[in-house]
């Protein structure tokens, strides 16, 4: 686990109200989710001229057309996961880090992969610059998952997919969790648990949600 954030600076207050509203409003009852989202410094993870509204209650566009979620949508996700201290988790559009950084600080292993060259290299260096050496970050096509360290107790995609990619499924452990937006709409979809079983899978739908598209060989071939 990295070590502890600073967490003394001028967003301070801010974000102990977006945690708040995580709290009291969304009903997010995973205390660990609450404690982490109150330490991550979430401005950092935005473009300078937008961090006066890295708290607020809504996506933030970043780099190469691609979002910062929803703070609800971070937490809700995270908590759907069931996270322990010991267990190996894949995310699939690492983008600005920020949910890579949720995920370190819950988890023993993050490998996380982002198709866009650019926002790979800024999402390590973010990640390298708070400490945070548990995450294991790649540029590829995360719908193939990441063979090499299978199975996985979690896996986050942050990006909406047409179907349930199956090499993620395959590369779940037993009772592991993939949290994934699924529709055939590429701009809007519904926030899908799969669970594996010892035979087969659990689907559980968590309603309606909004994501930029899932690219790659078992998602959306192109983002038109």
């Amino acid at each position: 686990m990295p070590t502890n954030l600073k967490l003394k600076d001028e967003y301070e207050i801010p974000r102990e109200r977006m945690v708040t509203l995580l709290r009291e409003h969304y009903k997010i009852a995973d205390g660990n989710v609450l404690r982490v989202m109150s330490e991550v410094p979430r401005h950092l993870f935005v473009p300078e001229a937008l961090k006066s509204q890295a708290y607020k209650d809504n996506a933030l566009p970043i780099a190469a057309n691609q979002t910062i979620s929803q703070p609800f949508i971070v937490a809700r996700m995270t908590e759907l996961l069931e996270l322990a201290p010991e267990s190996k988790v894949l995310e699939i559009g690492a983008g600005s880090g920020y949910q890579t950084a949720i995920l370190a600080r819950l988890a023993n292993k993050v490998f996380a992969i982002e198709r866009v060259p650019q926002l790979a290299a800024e999402a390590q260096e973010r990640l390298q610059k708070l400490g945070i050496q548990n995450v294991t970050l790649r540029c590829g096509d995360g719908t193939n998952g990441w063979e090499t360290y299978a199975p996985f107790d979690g896996i986050l995609v942050a990006a909406g997919s047409p179907t349930i990619p199956e090499p993620l499924v395959n590369q779940l452990e037993i009772g592991g969790r993939l949290v994934i937006p699924i529709g055939q709409d590429q701009k809007s979809q519904n926030l899908i648990r799969v669970i594996r079983m010892p035979q087969g899978f659990q689907t559980e739908n968590f309603g309606a949600c909004a994501f930029v598209p899932l690219i790659g060989e078992h998602g959306w071939r192109n983002n038109q």
